[in-house]
């Protein structure tokens, strides 16, 4: 990679944490306008890392429950084209999907997040049982978070949304997958 293509992705970083620094500071508005400029910009097919963070925080930017799951759903499927290695999920052959591969090691860190995000999204959307689902998923892939602020927010966060999905009505008193 020459000096100039690392210099362009810093940029692209640079950008996206400017407008996350607008949406965090209360801004959805033009915090979304810059985040889709620059999804504009690297399209679907352009560097995995940038739309996985930059789909993370348009969703955070969106109104709707909806698109904030649209979005969400962009943000894991480009963490997972990150993914390397031979196959290792239960996805492959006789299901028509290719088998999963291992998360590199610095991306494993996302991913507790991104299931978490995604669990929160569905049961914004009354769909339980698949806040469930990927909340188990948040809870499987903590074992890669650090014991650090970050890690010790993120699994404060998982077990919060767990008592929240324990408490819904009509929810069954069972344990999550992860707890059988």
């Amino acid at each position: 990679m020459t000096e100039q293509q690392e210099a362009s992705e810093d940029a692209v970083m640079t950008r996206i944490g400017q407008a996350v620094i607008l949406l965090h500071a209360g801004d959805r508005e033009e915090a979304r306008n810059r985040l889709g400029e620059i999804w504009q910009e690297i399209g679907e097919e352009g560097d995995s890392l940038h739309r996985c963070t930059l789909a993370h925080y348009m969703a955070d930017a969106q109104d709707d429950p909806a698109d904030e799951l649209a979005w969400d759903l962009r943000a894991l499927t480009a963490a997972d084209a990150l993914r390397d290695g031979p196959g290792t999920g239960d996805d492959g052959p006789g299901n028509g999907r290719p088998p999963l591969r291992e998360p590199r090691p610095a991306m494993r860190v996302f991913y507790p997040s991104l299931h978490l995000s995604l669990a929160t999204d569905y049961l914004k959307l009354q769909r339980p049982e698949a806040a469930r689902v990927h909340l188990a998923r948040a809870r499987a892939a903590s074992g890669a978070l650090a014991d650090d602020g970050y890690g010790n927010g993120v699994r404060a966060a998982i077990a919060r949304l767990e008592r929240r999905l324990a408490a819904e009505p009509g929810a069954r008193p069972r344990p999550f997958p992860e707890q059988s």
